[in-house]
């Protein structure tokens, strides 16, 4: 009876191992290769799977996510004969477990390697300019190569990033030199722009200060020519009023000629007084007038042989009339 029951509980033991060893449970993004006698049987996808005991075994498991391969930065030679390290990384991801597994040792290593030899490749037909500043055209070169080659072991490479190109230490005081040289250049061509722009507005704010400024005083000299014209004719209004005023008295008062005579041999000291004046222009009509006066003197000579009085009445009046007595004996 104690037999039956070890026999049982070791039988149960062993049902227990085979589900157990039956049961294989894949996560998720994962694969694993099932190899049967040892060969390929298949490739159990994430989730719940069912597998021959002591007959499936698993090979290896495959991450089918996005891997990144990152390796030391490689050293190049460019074109032009100049070293470049080169530091890369490449994203892969397993698109047939199959091939990862069977066609390829480890395709990690094998994608590393790869990459190194064709950076190499890409970089040796460039310069070093054309490497420091054609990141995108090498990115795209080692991709489309790298994915071609890795087809065939069910790799797919998504990605190629240049992290960093790092020239001789030469070559980069070089390219800073060069660097500094152009900053200082267009510093001092920014500079001279500016100056001449500056020179630029400065005169022509002269040019139109100048030309307001002549414009201010031609409107001020046609201003004042006009205030002086305006001026004369008022001045030449008021003397031609004045002298009709005076011919009007002179008519009006019946001045005769001997006291025009009289008046203007008056002025003659005022006339004759400026140094300028060397040369005197006398109206014609002066001869009349001195005569006349003429006449007077000599009636007041002969009314001089008489009474004062007589003399007084026949001299010129200094308010511009004669007067009209009569000498009486």
């Amino acid at each position: 009876m104690g037999t039956i029951v070890i026999i049982l509980l070791i039988f149960v033991a062993i049902l227990a191992v085979i589900g157990w060893r039956s049961v294989r449970i894949v996560p998720q993004a994962m694969a694993d290769v099932v190899e049967r006698f040892g060969g390929y049987h298949r490739t159990l996808s994430s989730g719940f799977n069912i597998v021959v005991p002591f007959v499936d075994h698993v090979r290896e498991r495959i991450d089918l996510r996005v891997q990144v391969v990152s390796f030391p930065p490689q050293a190049a030679i460019t074109q032009d004969n100049l070293s470049v390290n080169v530091d890369t990384a490449v994203y892969v991801r397993v698109t047939d477990p199959y091939n990862a597994t069977y066609r390829v040792a480890s395709f990690i290593q094998a994608v590393e390697q790869l990459a190194s030899a064709t950076l190499r490749n890409v970089v040796g037909g460039m310069d070093l300019e054309q490497t420091l500043t054609s990141r995108d055209q090498i990115n795209r070169e080692l991709r489309a190569v790298l994915d071609e080659a890795t087809a065939e072991w069910g790799i797919e490479v998504s990605r190629v990033e240049l992290k960093a190109i790092e020239p001789p230490e030469s070559v980069q005081e070089a390219m800073e030199k060069q660097m500094r040289a152009d900053r200082d250049k267009r510093a001092e061509v920014l500079s001279a722009e500016g100056q001449k722009q500056s020179a630029i507005l400065r005169a022509e704010g002269e040019q139109s200060a100048a030309v307001l400024s002549a414009q201010g005083a031609a409107d001020a000299e046609k201003v004042r020519a006009k205030a002086e014209a305006e001026a004369m004719t008022v001045r030449a209004r008021g003397e031609a009023d004045a002298i009709t005023m005076v011919a009007r008295a002179l008519k009006a008062g019946d001045v005769s000629q001997e006291v025009l005579a009289y008046q203007y041999l008056q002025k003659l000291p005022e006339i004759a007084r400026g140094d300028a004046n060397k040369v005197w222009i006398v109206p014609s009509e002066m001869g009349r007038a001195l005569e006349g006066i003429g006449g007077v003197f000599e009636r007041v000579r002969e009314a001089g042989a008489g009474s004062p009085s007589e003399a007084a009445a026949a001299a010129p009046d200094p308010n511009g009339t004669v007067s009209e007595r009569r000498l009486q004996s």
